[in-house]
């Protein structure tokens, strides 16, 4: 089975341009995030695959099918609203089935439908509570059931946890994903929350400026980022100037070091940045041979918060995070001075 293809897809509002040119293909079955800060054009290109707007150019398919001007109602689609957008004055079985209803399914077809999902919600015997009686973590169980009432072909949501504490987010991140391999329905979920969109996709597509600057499975975008703003979305980034002084290795003040990973061709001279992720540098106390693949610094702060220690490195006015584990913990102080160990294999050259 074909999936989903977003095919040129420009959206303007008047002189301004909210998606601009936007070619995406996914696999049927997948969970894609979308992902990147407000105001990025994510929910506009949401609401186009769910036919709330129109595009100004291009075209969405799904399956082998032009849903690009198919009315919503005819789109075969479930979607799930930021606010939950829940009718109070229906019960929590009503809420579930109120499509069902306007379909002209008997009573019958209803009631099972609702207590097979509130089931798989892990919500069962409460098709008759008012929705005023449900926690948030519960309501928003009750919207992804209505969202499945009736067997959509794509799963849509729009910031699904954002109304939901830390610790509850954390838990339905979980939930929500199993839930989608289990269903096995092509989903799409807008966030801003990049845990969120690790946790749960298959795909992410970065978003900034109207335009994708990325998309891949989350490791690919983690470790490969293609410049410094996913490296900076995506996860804590170090970011040190750099010039490239071969075509595998970069001069960072007086050290040269090897790079395993480039995101574009850059000639030997050129200005640019070596990114490593903090779980990946490690500290060392300052010895007279400097180890390969490392500069010198001197630690400016330390933070023990338990599961893992921090440590803040100023090196030469560029401050480098390195994250370790307890049994992994050098020696060092606040003020000692460091060398800091970057393996080529978890170096990437950036444009400057």
């Amino acid at each position: 089975m074909s999936g989903l293809i977003i095919e040129g897809v420009t959206k303007k509002f008047g002189t301004l341009t909210a998606v601009e040119d936007v070619n995406l293909e996914f696999t049927a079955g997948e969970m894609i995030c979308f992902l990147g800060p407000s105001g990025c054009g994510k929910t506009t290109l949401l609401r186009m695959i769910a036919g709330l707007e129109e595009p100004t150019d291009g075209a969405i398919r799904f399956d082998g099918r032009d849903l690009t001007n198919v009315p919503v109602h005819k789109r075969d689609i479930g979607m799930v609203f930021q606010s939950f957008a829940l009718f109070p004055h229906l019960s929590v079985g009503e809420n579930i089935t109120y499509s069902m209803r306007i379909r002209g399914h008997s009573r019958s077809e209803r009631e099972a439908r609702a207590k097979e999902l509130l089931d798989m919600m892990r919500l069962p015997g409460v098709e008759d509570r008012s929705i005023s009686q449900l926690s948030g973590g519960q309501r928003q169980r009750v919207a992804i059931a209505r969202a499945l009432a009736l067997n959509p072909q794509i799963f849509l949501l729009d910031e699904p946890m954002s109304a939901l504490d830390a610790n509850l987010r954390e838990a339905m991140q979980i939930e929500l994903r199993k839930l989608q391999q289990e269903l096995g329905i092509t989903t799409v979920v807008v966030t801003h929350d990049q845990t969120e969109a690790m946790t749960m996709a298959d795909e992410i597509v970065v978003m900034g400026r109207a335009r994708v600057l990325q998309s891949g499975s989350p490791m690919d975008i983690y470790k490969k980022p293609v410049d410094k703003f996913v490296a900076g979305f995506i996860g804590t980034s170090n970011l040190f100037p750099a010039t490239m002084a071969a075509p595998d290795r970069v001069r960072v003040g007086d050290a040269e070091l090897s790079v395993a990973n480039r995101a574009g061709d850059f000639a030997t001279g050129e200005d640019v940045l070596l990114m490593t992720r903090p779980e990946e540098v490690f500290v060392r106390p300052a010895s007279a041979e400097r180890p390969a693949n490392a500069v010198e610094g001197r630690v400016s702060f330390v933070r023990d918060i338990g599961a893992t220690i921090e440590i803040l490195v100023d090196c030469g006015g560029h401050e480098v995070i390195s994250v370790l584990t307890p049994k992994d913990w050098p020696d060092v102080a606040t003020g000692d001075a460091v060398t800091v160990e970057m393996p080529a294999s978890a170096c990437s050259v950036l444009a400057a």
